[in-house]
């Protein structure tokens, strides 16, 4: 099923707190090409894994749904109207040629009710070249109610806003309190601007500030100190993550995941090497070390002890996907903070987390 074969008329969206102006500065900014993007310094295509990568489109239609989180509820098309169906193909259309060049999504022509997508983790944020992906369902009523969003989350809580459970809390999707017109709006909300929203305002460069109540202490010392040790945290839990991810990528997304972290394999591993000598989480990318707006704070002792030992693991996946060179990526003499110091550490990064994720 051809997704161009709906017509949809010019849409001009507005900008609340969860609704990206699909016609503002991001839009913009995008350079949508269709295909996964090579990452500079691999320029010249000779190996198999990239050619993948590189004709990897960013929208498909798909037919395996058999690992689909969403897959065994009981909301079959035929049960559905034909505006129903109609609306859905707009959605594809919509995402066809307004995907920015950093989401990918499949769906599936013998459950149009159904979609996957996966971001990639932008640069300046704890996320930054992580994969991270979403099931999705278009309800009966849709687009009266908002989409069904689900979130691969492997048993790992990185973010506020996305649980172990899989959900996401987001005001566009009805699952966060918000104003009125920070909610799902019939007619106007897509699902594009809910992935772009999941995107930009949930996996951003300071999740610790995502909760309303903790907002207000951004910019003051305390507020501030402490979101850096959330970002170390969720760094570590991004880490994890992708190696969750190579070792059992989501079915229709494989090529995509073996070629992503294939290409970028060194970035990762070079950017953990700069955190483990001090530099702040989401300051280092491709380049250099960026500004950061800490006052000059240094990442803890107690990170760079916890992300040596996982930047060996990393090293052994990536390894296992054909990647060459990662040892020269070990930093051998990682600080060793003191017992007390790990301690009470350990201590206040979990009340960290807690009063963050609570």
């Amino acid at each position: 099923m051809d997704p161009d074969a709906v017509e949809i008329p010019p849409q001009k969206q507005t900008v609340f707190h969860d609704v990206i102006d699909l016609e503002g500065e991001t839009s913009h900014k995008r350079t949508n090409k269709g295909k996964a993007v090579v990452p500079p310094g691999s320029t010249t295509i000779t190996n198999e894994t990239l050619k993948k990568l590189q004709s990897f489109k960013q929208f498909d239609i798909v037919v395996d749904t058999s690992d689909h989180h969403y897959v065994t509820n009981n909301s079959s098309t035929k049960q559905n109207p034909t505006s129903w169906a109609k609306r859905i193909q707009e959605e594809w259309k919509i995402l066809a040629k307004h995907l920015p060049e950093t989401i990918f999504v499949r769906v599936f022509e013998s459950r149009m009710d159904l979609l996957r997508a996966v971001i990639v983790g932008a640069e300046g944020t704890p996320y930054h070249d992580g994969l991270f992906f979403f099931d999705v369902q278009f309800p009966s009523g849709y687009p009266n109610v908002p989409p069904l969003v689900y979130y691969h989350s492997r048993g790992v809580r990185l973010n506020p806003n996305l649980y172990e459970c899989g959900k996401v809390c987001l005001s566009l999707l009805n699952t966060w309190d918000g104003e009125t017109n920070e909610m799902w709006t019939p007619g106007v909300s897509t699902m594009l601007q809910v992935l772009v929203s999941i995107q930009g305002l949930i996996l951003n460069s300071k999740p610790f500030f995502n909760e309303p109540f903790i907002g207000i202490m951004s910019g003051t010392q305390i507020g501030e100190a402490w979101s850096l040790k959330y970002s170390e945290y969720t760094f570590i839990q991004s880490v994890r993550t992708m190696m969750y991810t190579v070792k059992k990528p989501p079915k229709n997304f494989e090529e995509l995941v073996v070629g992503h972290f294939y290409s970028r394999a060194h970035d990762i591993l070079a950017s953990c090497k700069a955190y483990m000598e001090g530099v702040q989480v989401g300051c280092f990318v491709k380049g250099g070390v960026q500004d950061d707006d800490n006052g000059g704070r240094k990442s803890s002792d107690i990170f760079k002890a916890r992300l040596l030992g996982y930047v060996k693991l990393l090293v052994q996946v990536f390894e296992k996907i054909g990647v060459k060179d990662c040892q020269k990526f070990i930093f051998p003499n990682s600080p060793k903070p003191t017992l007390l110091k790990k301690l009470f550490s350990s201590c206040f990064l979990d009340l960290i987390v807690v009063f963050a994720s609570s």
